[in-house]
């Protein structure tokens, strides 16, 4: 099924009712108000008990007009609310009203929303004949944003019905207006229903060309989108990208099915650093990036504007606006490459991504190709290495079963406690590694590095369990995570035969003592040298001064990395605490200069769960924003792991990377025992290395 344009839900502005009392008028529009800002903040159940209490007034006062606007607004959020039947009774109450005192605006708005439904329930044809009434009202009163929506609509209906031909004449003509109205994210709407009719008529690259187009708008209006926003967005436009990858696939094109998903998987990190204001260190570029960041808040307000205001002068200067900052956007690439990523929106050629791929080290993504109903439900395997072009192996999945073992999977290695969490282990081998086994062998790698996207970033996948070879995976290869691929950060070629290290611990006075942390932070400059700071001494002015001149940075303090704060700690979210109460903000860490630093430890962090992945944030979100202060590496802990073990294998980790082996490989040692006796995986696994695994 073809994606539908939303129905738009008019402004209810205030009415003079005649005949009524000032405080029954009050009331209703008080009401009408509340129920419109509910509506807007999709709050449907909210919203229909606000609304009901609006109508009984409007009955009772009587006012025609009012009933009719409420019952617009029924409709709507009766819709929303999973109830067609009871929204189709409200909207045809409605547009009877609009119908018999010539409103013809808000008929042609009340029909499109009636077409809508009859769609979504199963009858096109009664869809079909809605629309059609509405499109030429749209065009008597010039109503060119809302012509747009109702062509597309009726675009998609034949679709439905398999009249490819007319759903492209009928797309076809939407498209022009929706940029001539400036409303791009209905113009990737429309792009993308072109594309899916290309596809399923057999014109892939006619396909291809309209879905690359539609996801390269959906990521240059996500980059400015509000924290608030940013949920509903993605979740109405995931669609684009599954079904570009999954098409390029289908055509055997890997390498771009894997540069188009490897965009998007920047993009989110980048969305991320724009949501918190990460800081970079070049003031010029800061400024040309704050110059970016208001005229981004002035087309949200001007976009506001489109579905209920439009004018040709209003286009103009969206456009004008647009191109302006498309401008900054170039400069800002050209000029600092090191903040690139943050307003890139067409791919890498994937050999300017394998160029930065360490020698020996394969790269794994696995993307989810499901829960599109354009798209059948699968898994796909990416492989890509230095040497070798990307490799991809897609089998079908059950959405909901596999998202039910990574979530019972996740809760049991949080819960030491936990039995038979060795069969999740099994089954996620199979989905994740089986199908591509004997490829990883005939690559022969040094080492695995895993891209994990959604909840995959939260399971560490050495644990994944061969029940064919009764190994762990990571038995059989050292194991690091990336963030992505980058094209601009150059590989490290000179190595650091005596790396220093600079260790904070137990941060004082604090509500919490943790004396295991100030052992932690002198046992690291015992295998090193060093400094470490501990109880009052551990400082902020030390970490933000003299954090650049170490090639290590072991926190051992509180960290907060929950998207909505840690009240149990007293941090906001992405703080960092240091002695007297003093906190640094990770967004703040481009700030400091770390490219010397080859690896930043935070053992004191207080984890973020699977249902804070819909805001963007996580462990690979703050190990990205180390990388781009000049990390290489980042290791932090998935859960809040057991001291007496972590201190354990940290100290062998780094015995290990003072007798020369790389970071990958050094983990991986000071692990494999606990992994080979059986321990349950809640004391081992928790720790995870992002980002660069070779030698210091």
């Amino acid at each position: 099924m073809l994606v539908a344009t939303p129905a738009i839900f008019p402004i209810l502005t205030q009415r003079s009712y005649a005949q009524t009392s000032q405080t029954q008028a009050a009331q209703l529009q008080q009401l009408i108000d509340l129920g419109l800002q509910q509506t807007q903040q999709r709050q449907p159940l909210q919203a229909i008990e606000t609304l009901k209490q609006a109508l009984a007034i409007a009955q009772s006062i009587p006012s025609r007009e009012g009933e009719a606007f409420v019952n617009l607004g029924l409709g709507l959020n009766y819709n929303r609310s999973g109830q067609p039947q009871a929204a189709l009774n409200f909207y045809h109450q409605a547009v009877r009203y609009f119908q018999e005192v010539n409103e013809r605006i808000l008929e042609a708005a009340t029909l499109n929303s009636i077409g809508g439904v009859y769609r979504q329930i199963g009858q096109p044809q009664e869809a079909l004949t809605y629309f059609q009434q509405a499109l030429p009202i749209r065009r008597e009163v010039s109503d060119r944003a809302t012509e747009a929506t109702t062509l597309h609509n009726i675009g998609a209906v034949y679709g439905d019905i398999g009249k490819p031909q007319e759903a492209l004449t009928y797309l076809q003509q939407a498209l022009p207006i929706r940029r001539e109205v400036s409303d791009r994210a209905r113009e990737a709407a429309t792009l993308y229903n072109i594309g899916l009719v290309y596809r399923d008529i057999g014109e892939p690259q006619k396909a291809i060309d309209n879905l690359e187009k539609a996801l390269k708008i959906t990521l240059e209006i996500r980059a400015g989108l509000a924290q608030e926003n940013r949920q509903q967005f993605l979740q109405n436009n995931r669609a684009i990208s599954v079904a570009l990858v999954d098409l390029l696939i289908d055509e055997n094109r890997p390498d771009q099915a894997f540069k188009w998903h490897h965009l998007a998987t920047t993009f989110d990190l980048a969305d991320y650093s724009h949501l918190i204001d990460a800081q970079v260190i070049n003031p010029p570029a800061q400024k040309l990036i704050d110059q970016w960041n208001e005229n981004h808040e002035r087309l949200k307000l001007l976009y506001a504007e489109v579905d209920n205001n439009w004018t040709p002068e209003l286009s103009q200067q969206i456009n004008e606006l647009q191109a302006g900052n498309s401008q900054i956007a170039e400069d800002i690439a050209r000029q600092y490459p090191e903040v690139a990523e943050l307003f890139e929106t067409t791919p890498q050629d994937l050999e300017n991504l394998r160029e930065n791929i360490a020698p020996g080290t394969l790269v794994i993504q696995p993307v989810l190709l499901t829960n599109i109903s354009e798209v059948p439900d699968a898994i796909a395997l990416f492989m890509v290495s230095r040497d070798q072009k990307a490799i991809v192996k897609k089998t079908p999945i059950n959405p909901s079963e596999f998202d039910g073992i990574l979530t019972e999977y996740r809760a049991q290695l949080e819960n030491h406690n936990s039995e038979n969490f060795d069969r999740n282990q099994e089954l996620l081998y199979d989905y994740l590694i089986r199908p591509i086994e004997a490829d990883i062998a005939a690559h022969s790698p040094e080492k695995l590095a895993i891209i994990a996207t959604g909840k995959l970033r939260y399971i560490p996948f050495k644990t994944l369990y061969d029940n064919q070879r009764n190994q762990h995976l990571i038995e059989k290869y050292p194991i690091h995570y990336l963030t992505r691929i980058s094209a601009r950060r150059q590989l490290r070629t000179n190595t650091t035969s005596s790396p220093r290290v600079l260790a904070f611990g137990n941060p004082q006075p604090s509500p919490f003592d943790t004396p295991g942390a100030e052992q932690e932070a002198r046992q690291v400059t015992e295998i090193f040298s060093g400094e470490y700071w501990v109880r009052e001494e551990a400082t902020r002015d030390r970490f933000q001064n003299d954090s650049p001149r170490f090639n290590i940075l072991h926190l051992a303090n509180p960290i907060c990395f929950q998207a909505n704060g840690c009240p149990g700690l007293g941090l906001g979210a992405n703080q960092i605490l240091f002695a007297h109460g003093e906190t640094f903000n990770i967004a703040d860490i481009g700030l400091l200069g770390l490219n010397q630093t080859n690896l930043v430890v935070l053992s004191g962090g207080f984890p973020t769960g699977m249902e804070t992945e819909s805001e963007g944030g996580g462990l690979v979100a703050i190990a990205y924003l180390f990388e781009r202060a000049g990390a290489d590496a980042v290791i932090a802990s998935l859960w809040n792991a057991e001291d007496n073990t972590t201190l354990l294998i940290m100290t062998e980790f780094y015995e290990n990377v003072k007798q020369g082996m790389t970071k990958a490989e050094a983990l991986r040692q000071a692990k494999l025992t606990f992994a080979q006796e059986g321990i349950h995986p809640f004391y081992w696994s928790p720790l995870i290395l992002i980002g660069d695994g070779g030698s210091f």
